[in-house]
């Protein structure tokens, strides 16, 4: 019997030492590397993070964004060109390097404003209101101008034009935010029917009266 028994446990703390010997083992063969960081502002003498930066891997659709406190956390491979982009900062690009053993790397990457130099405008009164006056009077306004607006503030134009154009970084995080917002706000309870909101029923109410809901020949 305590020969079985000791067999038992010399096969559990094989078993056992095996599995931990995997556990510990790094998997060099694979190519993928959890890349992960901080993003800072390192123009001044305080390195502050920079939220909702683009962290976009160049050539490939794939890409992420800094939270609010600077990191980033995206799945890449070796050799890869990480580019981070932010409104007012100058871009930065970023290669993983090919001879890494581990399946992760950190990085903390500073970024510096963007200094655009607009040309001078040089703004110069009229002489006068009624100098003014005259030259407005004066002012030649073709039809073709009128024919240009109305084209351009057409409300068709405009929403095939919105329907069209992607948003950018800061639109897609504030939807994000907003999404949370509206999911954490009757988190733990049934969220309120609409048939209870009187909002929604002026909304009703207006639309059938426009006779939004009639039957289209």
């Amino acid at each position: 019997m305590k020969n079985h028994l000791y067999l038992i446990l010399f096969i559990f703390l094989s078993s056992f030492l095996s599995l931990n010997a995997q556990d510990g083992e790094i998997n060099t063969d694979s190519t993928l590397i959890q890349f992960s960081g901080l993003i800072l502002d390192g123009a001044g003498e305080e390195l502050e993070p920079i939220p909702f930066v683009t962290v976009a891997i160049e050539g490939t659709t794939r890409g992420t964004f800094s939270n609010w406190e600077g990191f980033f956390s995206i799945v890449v491979e070796r050799g890869e060109t990480v580019n981070f982009t932010a409104v007012g900062y100058k871009s930065v690009d970023f290669t993983i390097p090919d001879t890494l053993t581990d399946n992760r790397y950190s990085l903390v990457q500073l970024m510096t404003m963007d200094t655009i130099n607009l040309p001078e405008t040089v703004v110069f009164p009229w002489p006068s209101r009624e100098h003014f006056k005259l030259e407005f009077l004066a002012m030649e306004v073709q039809d073709a101008t009128d024919d240009y607006a109305e084209e351009n503030l057409d409300p068709q134009t405009i929403a095939a034009i919105a329907k069209f154009t992607p948003m950018d970084g800061n639109e897609n995080s504030d939807y994000y935010l907003r999404q949370q917002a509206k999911n954490y706000y009757h988190y733990g309870q049934t969220a309120p029917m609409n048939i209870f909101n009187p909002l929604a029923w002026r909304d009703f109410i207006k639309a059938w009266k426009d006779g939004k809901f009639k039957r289209q020949k």
